[in-house]
Parts: C-alpha cells; structure tokens; sequence
C-alpha cells in the first residue's frame, strides 16, 4: 500500500495535511504553559488574571451577572473572588440600585497587576506570533475568531472557568499556575 505525503498510515492527516484541530490543540497547551509562566512571575494564575481583566473591562458588573459569563456556579465564583479580594486586588460594592447584588472593581492594586498583565499579554502575543507578519497576525485572529464563534464560544471568555476548582485556582500561590 502506497502512503500519500498528505495521510498518516492510519488514514488520519499526516504532517502535510491540514491538521487544523491537531495544530490548534497543540499551540494551545504550548500557549497556555506559556501564559501560566508569564502570569507566575506576577504571583497570579491564568484564571485569576483572566477575572482581573473581566473586571477590568467592564467595572461595576456584580457578581452573579459575572458568574454566567464565565459559565461558573455562584458558590464556586464567591470562593474565587474571595481569594483575589483577600490579596487587595479587587473589592466588592453594594450594587446602589439593588443592595441585595455586589458589584466588582478592580482595588489600587489590582490596577497595577492589571499594568503587569498587559505587558505580559503583549510579550506572549509577540513570542507566540513569532514568525507571522501583521497582516498575517490580523488574518489568523479573523479566521480563529471565525471558529469559535462557530462553535459558538463567548467572545473573550475561556472556557476553563466552568471547570474552575477555587481552593486551587484562587489561592494566592504562583505554585497553582
């Protein structure tokens, strides 16, 4: 039986053919190792550093409209906040409208780590990217972009969370990176 340059023996794609799940499978995890390492240096998770950023991005949301977006359960997303509330990064406000919701900030010093982040964002996108032109860059984010809303994923939200364990994601080591 003769293989095609394009197939693996198994019938699967081989190393020429299109591997798109396989290939993003793979730069995932690389990205995502990278990501907890970068984030480690600033004594964060990837999953904290994510809440940060969500809160960042849309300051006063209270905690329960948080929670769905992230596709957590209330009790377990009390449990993370509590962790990253302890550390001074964030802070809960009475919601004044409705006193029975509390609504997120990010604290003075969740500003700063917020700081931290972003250049730590843009150090992983530069190295990730190594080897693709901007043009390239902006091309590859449109299709991927394309993908997961296909797939029907939250924009700007990693699924992770609904997997998320508090006492291990939220604790305030870099050790659970």
């Amino acid at each position: 039986m003769t293989e095609s340059p394009d197939r693996a023996p198994s019938g699967h794609p081989g190393p020429q053919g299109a591997q798109v799940a396989f290939l993003l499978s793979q730069l995932g995890e690389h990205a995502t190792q990278a990501f907890a390492a970068r984030v480690a240096e600033l004594d964060l998770t990837p999953a904290q550093a994510g809440l940060l950023r969500a809160v960042s991005m849309a300051p006063g949301q209270h905690q329960q409209e948080l929670a769905r977006r992230l596709g957590m359960s209330p009790s377990r997303f009390v449990a993370f906040v509590d962790a990253i509330e302890e550390r001074g990064l964030v802070e809960r406000r009475r919601n004044p409208k409705d006193r029975r919701f509390q609504d997120l900030y990010l604290a003075a010093k969740g500003e700063e780590a917020m700081r931290g982040l972003a250049e730590a964002a843009l150090a992983h996108e530069e190295a990730l990217c190594t080897g693709l032109d901007p043009q390239e860059r902006i091309a590859l984010a449109g299709l991927l972009r394309r993908i997961a809303e296909a797939q029907q994923l939250t924009a700007g939200v990693h699924p992770g969370y609904r997997r998320l364990n508090p006492r291990r994601d939220g604790a305030p080591s870099a050790s659970t990176a």
